[in-house]
């Protein structure tokens, strides 16, 4: 829909998802006089499916679930990004209601050997959208996974550019063209690790929350080369991903039922799909976090 109506309405949906909502900052540590957990959330590939994961942020904001670090892969990196920066669900969702697919991918004919999408417009978007520049001035620490074309190793982006590295962990092989960075020829981190608990471990998590959205693979409509590409790499990045979400403390996997990874007309549902997947999640969360503080309470000591 488009023109006046077609914004009046869109509006519209976006005031009634948005109602009934108060919007929360996150739970700082030293609101509590427990000691708290370092909890990561960890955003997992999916393409268009990412939607998903804007609606998991707004429940783990409104219920005040604190997160000290993000890691993201592909879609995962970009909605990190973006959320980290704002440092609030209402905004996330203001950009994200209004993302289309024009936004982020730029066809072009002479780019096609080294894949149809070049990129520039991906990286564009997150330098307008990001206020931040650098990687190392986000608000809570940041990671980006890409993987080494040459030599298949994954790559956790923490420094530099933060279009660039979304940029990076977001180039699906065969769809994007290849990033030059950091003198490596970098690609989607799903094709490595798509849902990377494991990084977040490394950088010191003490409770991880893992978001991947990439569970359903059933796809009955590859009707062109992007279609059949996406598929094969969403079919490889999940059968890798689950054996490295076996170490996620919660794992959230929204109902994203058969959406396709280049549908972005299907945002609201898959909105939808993350707020109920994360609300049923937030008991065990919570218990997480209890387990973990019950653990650092010093022993009795018996001589007393």
């Amino acid at each position: 829909m488009k023109g006046p109506i077609g914004s009046i309405a869109a509006m519209v949906f976006l005031f009634l998802f948005l109602a009934g909502c108060t919007i929360f900052r996150t739970m700082a540590p030293e609101e509590t006089s427990l000691p708290m957990p370092k909890v990561a959330l960890v955003l997992g590939g999916g393409a268009a499916r990412g939607f998903a994961h804007v609606g998991v942020i707004r429940v783990l904001e409104q219920e005040k679930i604190p997160i000290h670090l993000i890691v993201g892969t592909s879609v995962g990196s970009l909605i990190g990004a973006l959320y980290d920066d704002k440092g609030n669900s209402f905004d996330l969702e203001m950009i994200a209601f209004k993302l289309e697919k024009e936004d982020l991918f730029d066809f072009s004919v002479f780019a096609s050997t080294t894949g149809p999408v070049k990129g520039d417009r991906l990286e564009q978007f997150v330098k307008e959208k990001v206020s931040r520049e650098k990687m190392e001035d986000l608000p809570v620490p940041f990671a980006a996974v890409a993987t080494n074309l040459n030599t298949g190793e994954p790559v956790v982006l923490t420094r530099g550019s933060v279009a660039r590295a979304v940029r990076a962990s977001s180039s699906i092989p065969g769809v994007f063209t290849p990033v030059q960075y950091f003198d490596m020829t970098l690609v989607d981190g799903g094709v490595v690790d798509n849902v990377p608990v494991d990084v977040a471990r490394t950088m010191g998590a003490d409770l991880v929350i893992a978001v991947n959205i990439g569970k359903d693979v059933v796809n009955k409509n590859t009707v062109n080369i992007i279609d059949i590409t996406l598929q094969a790499v969403n079919i490889m990045a999940n059968e890798i991903s689950v054996f490295k979400m076996r170490d996620a403390d919660v794992l959230i996997e929204p109902d994203v039922g058969a959406v396709k990874m280049m549908d972005f007309s299907t945002k609201e549902s898959l909105m939808r799909a993350g707020i109920e997947a994360a609300q049923n999640a937030i008991p065990e969360i919570q218990k997480k976090i209890r387990d973990w503080q019950a653990r650092q309470e010093p022993a009795p000591n018996p001589g007393r």
